[in-house]
């Protein structure tokens, strides 16, 4: 009996062993695709000349030669991105939880919604830094706020009013108020939606901040360095700022996808993983 107790406790670590191992199995091909990848392009890109897809040594030297700024910039236009994802899904639930609760802000609303995210970012990009101040990482902002409002509200206002009839049947029979389902049944079902548009906001909202940053602003921004180091020739460090802006759109997804994880761990989707 002492033996078998004994042994209880070595389940849980010859689980996570497993999970590790697979883990490890399932992103063993990507991680082989990327080195791959990595190493073709270096041996196709490398050699004397000025090429505008530089190999990755060149780039990884052109970022350490331009660190500083580097750095600087994609702080920057981080917290430009992280800014407008904030304003625009703050705005996205107000209007959803709006339109899901009252049909003449839905019939007022959405086809404003519509009509704005009809809109080419490129043509907005000069009213928002006439309106806000060129110089003023608001304008940027709200160019990323745009771009992540839309997602969120089509997404969350469809979570939620998608919700199964017998469940508000069931809620209604035990006499609840609309407050009851709204936070037993309505945003629980919501939830799923919302975390899908804050995904697909996050790479937007990375994608409108360095978009405004082409129109004007201030020089230590991912946009404006690119911009400038493309015009001159320097095209490694044109490079550098682009990978800093993916890497910062990469970490923000995984980091939706975390929260994502401890909010909602009963979600179908997240069982098996």
């Amino acid at each position: 009996m002492a033996s078998s107790a004994r042994a209880v406790p070595a389940r849980p670590s010859m689980g996570l062993a497993a999970r590790a191992v697979r883990l490890v199995i399932d992103y063993l091909p990507a991680m082989a695709v990327l080195v791959g990848a990595l190493v073709l392009w270096e041996v196709l890109t490398a050699g004397p000349g000025r090429r505008v897809l530089p190999a990755p040594s060149a780039i990884v030297a052109g970022f350490d030669a331009n660190a500083d700024l580097l750095t600087r910039s994609a702080m920057n236009t981080y917290w430009e991105a992280i800014g407008g994802l904030a304003i625009g899904t703050v705005a996205g639930l107000a209007v959803a939880f709006a339109t899901a609760r009252w049909v003449s802000a839905r019939e007022a609303l959405l086809p404003i919604a519509i009509a704005a995210n009809s809109i080419p970012i490129i043509a907005i990009a000069p009213i928002l830094n006439n309106w806000f101040g060129v110089l003023n990482p608001l304008s940027k902002m709200m160019m990323a706020a745009m771009l992540v409002f839309f997602p969120v509200m089509i997404n969350v206002t469809r979570g939620l009013v998608s919700v199964h009839p017998a469940s508000l049947e069931l809620m209604r029979s035990y006499a609840t108020s609309d407050w009851t389902v709204l936070t037993k049944v309505r945003i629980p079902n919501m939830l799923p939606f919302f975390f899908t548009a804050l995904k697909v906001g996050t790479t937007l909202s990375f994608i409108g901040a360095i978009v405004g940053e082409y129109f004007g602003g201030t020089s230590a921004v991912l946009g404006r360095v690119i911009l400038t180091s493309m015009s001159s020739g320097r095209f490694d460090v044109a490079w550098a700022g682009i990978l800093l802006g993916a890497f910062g759109a990469i970490a923000a997804y995984i980091a939706v996808v975390l929260i994502e994880r401890v909010v909602i761990p009963w979600h179908s989707a997240l069982r098996n993983q």
